[in-house]
Protein backbone atom coordinates (compact mmCIF):
# COMPACT_ATOMS: atom_id res chain seq x y z
CA UNK A 1 0.00 0.00 0.00
CA UNK A 2 1.20 3.46 -1.29
CA UNK A 3 2.46 5.88 1.65
CA UNK A 4 -0.20 8.37 1.14
CA UNK A 5 1.50 12.46 0.83
CA UNK A 6 0.24 15.83 0.82
CA UNK A 7 3.01 18.47 -0.54
CA UNK A 8 2.59 22.01 1.16
CA UNK A 9 5.42 24.81 -0.85
CA UNK A 10 4.26 28.16 -1.30
CA UNK A 11 6.19 27.97 -5.04
CA UNK A 12 4.06 26.02 -7.36
CA UNK A 13 7.57 25.13 -9.63
CA UNK A 14 8.94 23.30 -6.35
CA UNK A 15 5.34 21.55 -5.78
CA UNK A 16 5.48 20.19 -9.57
CA UNK A 17 8.82 19.34 -9.10
CA UNK A 18 8.13 17.05 -6.16
CA UNK A 19 4.99 15.77 -7.58
CA UNK A 20 7.48 14.69 -11.21
CA UNK A 21 10.25 13.07 -8.90
CA UNK A 22 8.08 11.11 -6.57
CA UNK A 23 5.29 9.83 -9.01
CA UNK A 24 8.02 7.25 -10.36
CA UNK A 25 8.55 5.75 -6.98
CA UNK A 26 5.84 2.93 -6.69
CA UNK A 27 5.81 3.26 -2.66
CA UNK A 28 4.37 7.08 -2.72
CA UNK A 29 1.65 8.75 -3.90
CA UNK A 30 1.12 12.38 -3.93
CA UNK A 31 -2.32 12.68 -3.15
CA UNK A 32 -2.80 16.52 -3.03
CA UNK A 33 -0.79 20.11 -3.10
CA UNK A 34 -1.13 23.26 -0.32
CA UNK A 35 0.13 27.02 -1.27
CA UNK A 36 0.26 27.36 2.21
CA UNK A 37 0.02 26.32 6.27
CA UNK A 38 -3.44 27.65 6.31
CA UNK A 39 -4.47 25.37 3.57
CA UNK A 40 -2.90 22.64 4.47
CA UNK A 41 -4.77 22.34 7.63
CA UNK A 42 -7.67 21.71 5.14
CA UNK A 43 -6.39 19.21 2.96
CA UNK A 44 -4.91 17.25 5.69
CA UNK A 45 -8.38 17.17 7.14
CA UNK A 46 -9.90 16.16 4.25
CA UNK A 47 -7.69 14.12 2.31
CA UNK A 48 -6.34 12.27 5.70
CA UNK A 49 -2.46 12.13 3.89
CA UNK A 50 0.30 9.27 5.53
CA UNK A 51 3.01 12.23 5.38
CA UNK A 52 3.50 15.98 4.85
CA UNK A 53 5.95 17.50 3.08
CA UNK A 54 6.34 21.09 4.71
CA UNK A 55 8.06 24.12 3.45
CA UNK A 56 8.90 26.69 5.95
CA UNK A 57 8.51 30.09 4.61
CA UNK A 58 5.19 30.69 2.97
CA UNK A 59 2.31 33.35 3.16
CA UNK A 60 -0.75 33.80 5.67
CA UNK A 61 0.70 30.77 8.01
CA UNK A 62 4.02 29.68 8.15
CA UNK A 63 5.24 26.07 8.22
CA UNK A 64 6.34 26.29 11.56
CA UNK A 65 2.76 26.79 12.64
CA UNK A 66 0.85 24.23 10.44
CA UNK A 67 3.15 21.63 11.65
CA UNK A 68 2.04 22.77 15.37
CA UNK A 69 -1.10 22.40 14.78
CA UNK A 70 -1.24 19.33 12.39
CA UNK A 71 0.47 17.53 14.90
CA UNK A 72 -2.26 18.91 17.46
CA UNK A 73 -5.31 17.77 15.74
CA UNK A 74 -3.87 14.83 13.66
CA UNK A 75 -2.08 13.29 15.46
CA UNK A 76 -1.69 9.75 13.20
CA UNK A 77 -0.28 12.18 10.67
CA UNK A 78 3.76 12.97 10.04
CA UNK A 79 5.08 15.65 9.32
CA UNK A 80 8.45 16.19 7.16
CA UNK A 81 9.78 19.82 6.81
CA UNK A 82 11.52 19.96 3.59
CA UNK A 83 13.43 23.54 3.08
CA UNK A 84 16.07 25.73 1.80
CA UNK A 85 16.70 26.69 5.12
CA UNK A 86 18.84 25.02 7.65
CA UNK A 87 18.25 27.99 10.07
CA UNK A 88 18.87 26.57 13.92
CA UNK A 89 15.64 27.86 15.42
CA UNK A 90 13.58 26.79 12.20
CA UNK A 91 15.13 23.33 13.05
CA UNK A 92 14.53 23.28 16.63
CA UNK A 93 10.72 24.41 16.63
CA UNK A 94 9.79 22.14 14.03
CA UNK A 95 11.21 19.05 15.61
CA UNK A 96 9.76 20.52 19.10
CA UNK A 97 6.11 21.01 17.49
CA UNK A 98 6.30 17.49 16.45
CA UNK A 99 7.47 17.39 12.97
CA UNK A 100 9.19 13.64 12.55
CA UNK A 101 12.20 14.79 10.67
CA UNK A 102 13.60 18.14 8.70
CA UNK A 103 15.54 18.04 5.19
CA UNK A 104 16.74 20.71 2.77
CA UNK A 105 15.56 20.56 -0.49
CA UNK A 106 18.67 19.65 -2.33
CA UNK A 107 18.32 16.14 -0.75
CA UNK A 108 19.17 13.19 -3.23
CA UNK A 109 15.80 11.63 -4.26
CA UNK A 110 16.82 8.26 -2.58
CA UNK A 111 17.37 9.85 0.59
CA UNK A 112 14.30 11.69 0.15
CA UNK A 113 12.36 8.69 -0.65
CA UNK A 114 14.07 6.16 2.41
CA UNK A 115 13.26 9.09 4.85
CA UNK A 116 9.51 10.07 3.78
CA UNK A 117 9.32 5.68 4.10
CA UNK A 118 10.86 6.06 7.71
CA UNK A 119 9.29 8.62 9.18
CA UNK A 120 5.86 7.32 8.34
CA UNK A 121 6.86 4.02 10.68
CA UNK A 122 7.65 6.54 13.49
CA UNK A 123 11.49 7.03 13.10
CA UNK A 124 12.89 10.50 13.46
CA UNK A 125 14.89 11.58 10.63
CA UNK A 126 17.39 14.51 10.24
CA UNK A 127 19.03 15.69 7.41
CA UNK A 128 23.19 15.61 7.30
CA UNK A 129 24.26 18.04 10.00
CA UNK A 130 21.10 18.94 11.12
CA UNK A 131 21.02 17.50 14.89
CA UNK A 132 23.60 19.34 16.22
CA UNK A 133 20.88 22.41 15.44
CA UNK A 134 18.13 21.35 18.04
CA UNK A 135 18.31 23.33 20.75
CA UNK A 136 16.88 21.13 23.65
CA UNK A 137 17.41 22.07 26.85
CA UNK A 138 18.19 19.20 29.62
CA UNK A 139 16.04 19.01 32.78
CA UNK A 140 17.79 17.49 36.12
CA UNK A 141 15.30 14.36 36.37
CA UNK A 142 14.51 11.89 34.82
CA UNK A 143 11.80 11.42 32.40
CA UNK A 144 8.60 9.84 34.28
CA UNK A 145 8.19 6.31 34.30
CA UNK A 146 12.18 6.19 33.54
CA UNK A 147 12.87 4.34 36.82
CA UNK A 148 10.10 1.25 35.37
CA UNK A 149 12.60 0.36 32.61
CA UNK A 150 14.60 -2.22 32.58
CA UNK A 151 18.52 -1.32 31.96
CA UNK A 152 17.96 -3.12 28.35
CA UNK A 153 14.94 -0.33 27.76
CA UNK A 154 16.53 2.22 29.26
CA UNK A 155 19.43 1.39 26.70
CA UNK A 156 17.25 1.14 23.53
CA UNK A 157 15.67 4.44 24.53
CA UNK A 158 19.06 6.13 24.30
CA UNK A 159 19.33 4.24 20.96
CA UNK A 160 16.45 5.57 19.84
CA UNK A 161 17.21 8.88 20.85
CA UNK A 162 20.21 8.98 18.52
CA UNK A 163 18.01 8.30 15.53
CA UNK A 164 18.62 4.32 15.30
CA UNK A 165 15.97 2.06 13.56
CA UNK A 166 14.93 -1.29 15.18
CA UNK A 167 17.40 -3.27 12.81
CA UNK A 168 20.37 -0.74 13.76
CA UNK A 169 19.68 -1.11 17.73
CA UNK A 170 19.48 -5.41 17.69
CA UNK A 171 22.59 -5.13 15.45
CA UNK A 172 24.16 -2.68 18.51
CA UNK A 173 23.13 -4.86 21.32
CA UNK A 174 23.24 -8.26 19.50
CA UNK A 175 19.47 -9.00 19.69
CA UNK A 176 16.96 -9.73 17.49
CA UNK A 177 14.80 -7.15 15.79
CA UNK A 178 11.77 -8.88 16.82
CA UNK A 179 12.95 -8.43 20.55
CA UNK A 180 13.97 -4.99 20.11
CA UNK A 181 10.12 -4.15 18.94
CA UNK A 182 9.21 -5.67 22.21
CA UNK A 183 10.89 -3.67 24.22
CA UNK A 184 9.99 -0.50 22.04
CA UNK A 185 6.13 -1.36 22.92
CA UNK A 186 7.48 -1.28 26.66
CA UNK A 187 9.53 1.91 26.69
CA UNK A 188 6.18 3.63 25.04
CA UNK A 189 3.68 1.87 27.78
CA UNK A 190 6.03 2.93 30.55
CA UNK A 191 7.01 6.39 29.41
CA UNK A 192 3.69 7.16 28.15
CA UNK A 193 4.52 8.42 24.79
CA UNK A 194 3.12 8.02 21.60
CA UNK A 195 5.95 6.91 18.98
CA UNK A 196 9.80 7.19 18.57
CA UNK A 197 9.72 10.71 18.39
CA UNK A 198 8.48 11.43 21.56
CA UNK A 199 10.38 9.09 23.07
CA UNK A 200 13.91 10.24 21.38
CA UNK A 201 13.21 13.99 22.56
CA UNK A 202 12.13 12.99 26.32
CA UNK A 203 15.45 11.38 26.64
CA UNK A 204 17.33 14.88 24.86
CA UNK A 205 15.35 16.82 27.12
CA UNK A 206 16.89 14.75 30.36
CA UNK A 207 20.56 13.87 28.81
CA UNK A 208 20.82 16.31 26.13
CA UNK A 209 21.79 15.20 22.43
CA UNK A 210 23.33 12.24 22.68
CA UNK A 211 26.02 10.93 20.36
Amino acid sequence: MSIRILIVDDQPLVRSGLRALLKPVTELEVIGEADNGQSALGQVEQLQPDVVLMDVRMPIMDGIAATKEICQRFPNVKVLVLTTFDDDEYVSRSIHYGACGYLLKNTPLAELTQTIQSVQRGYLQMGPGLAKKLHIRSVVSPPIGWDRLTAREQEIAKLIAQGNNNREIGETLFIAEKTVKNHVTNILGRLGVRDRTQTALLVQQWLGPIH
